[in-house]
Formats: C-alpha cells, structure tokens, sequence
C-alpha cells in the first residue's frame, strides 16, 4: 500500500487512520502518533453488528484470507501472567497449546478473560487490534501475517476496521513473527 488518500478493498473505502482518531481506540490512535509508517494504515467505519470476522467478510465482500484475528492468550509461571496477542490469518487458528504455550514457558495457556483484555487495552472485545496494546505484552505474528501485502484487522472499536500491509505488524516492537504459529 503506498502513501495514498484512500484505498479499496472488497466494497469498503479505507482512508489514512491517522486522520481520523474518532475511527480507532485511544490505545491504538496514541500508537499510531508514534509510528513512522503511520500512513500505510488505513480505516473504515462498519457496522459493529457485523465486527465477527466472518459477518464482515460476507457483508463486505473481504476474503478471509485477507483478514487477520487478534487473540489475546495468558497463562502462569511462577504466580506471574503472562500475557500474548496472537495474529493470524482468518483462514487459520493459533497454535496456543503448542507454539503459544512453549513460547510463554508456561503449563497451559488460555484465552483471557474477555474483561481483563478489554480493561488492560482499553479496546473493545472483538475490536482488539496489535497497535498500541500494553507494554510488556507479547505480540505474536505469524508468518503469513506479517507478509501479506493488505490484511484487514481490527481497530479497537467493533464499528471500524484497519487495513494495512502484514510489514506495518511486523515493524511493530513487541512483533515477534513466528512461521507456523496459525494451523
């Protein structure tokens, strides 16, 4: 995606998420102020009815694998949580009680509590997006993910959605890209 005003996918119309913080989370707007690539990033309203990725894909004419889900996953060590954000492809499922699970060194990992992801985020459950997630969490990426040219992700808010290039997740800090975490 090049620096453009506005880009297209199935039927939506992405403009720059950077010109319009009333399109995102407060999390993810104060993100995306820090990025320098900021402008690769695109956003569009939708009916929060239809967030679930697969209501979005069918209403709005995007292929799943051009979507991208965002799963927040916890599990203990040592009386510590330790807390990840997995993105994959819509096509694939995380791989949280094998690559997930070692990667946190813990026994058993779980997705988290949809109240404590939405607290610790300050996004919306079903909204939650890799930018601007708390620090000291792990961002897992997989491979798939973080080439795409175009995925779709959320963007903190049920009533809009990101567009971007798989690199913009990839050059987040936190990023981690992992061939294999989606099956």
């Amino acid at each position: 995606m090049d620096d453009l005003t506005a880009w297209t996918l199935g039927n939506l119309t992405f403009v720059r998420a950077i010109d319009h913080p009333e399109l995102v989370a407060t999390p993810v707007f104060t993100a995306l102020t820090r990025m320098d690539d900021a402008e690769r990033v695109g956003v569009t309203a939708i009916d929060p009815a239809v967030a679930d990725t697969a209501a979005f894909c069918g209403l709005y004419g995007v292929r799943a694998d051009e979507s991208a889900n965002c799963v927040v996953v916890a599990g203990r060590r040592e009386g510590a949580t330790r807390v990840a954000a997995c993105v994959v492809l819509a096509t694939t499922r995380a791989d949280v009680n094998g690559i997930v699970r070692r990667r946190l060194d813990v026994r058993k990992v779980s997705f988290a509590p949809m109240e404590d992801a939405v607290a610790e985020t300050g996004m919306e459950y079903g909204g939650i997006t890799p930018i601007g997630l708390p620090g000291g969490w792990r961002l897992f990426i997989d491979r798939a993910v973080a080439l795409h040219p175009r995925v779709v992700v959320g963007s903190g808010l049920r009533r809009s959605k990101l567009l971007l290039p798989g690199s913009v997740l990839s050059g987040i800090p936190s990023a981690e890209v992992i061939e294999g975490l989606a099956r």
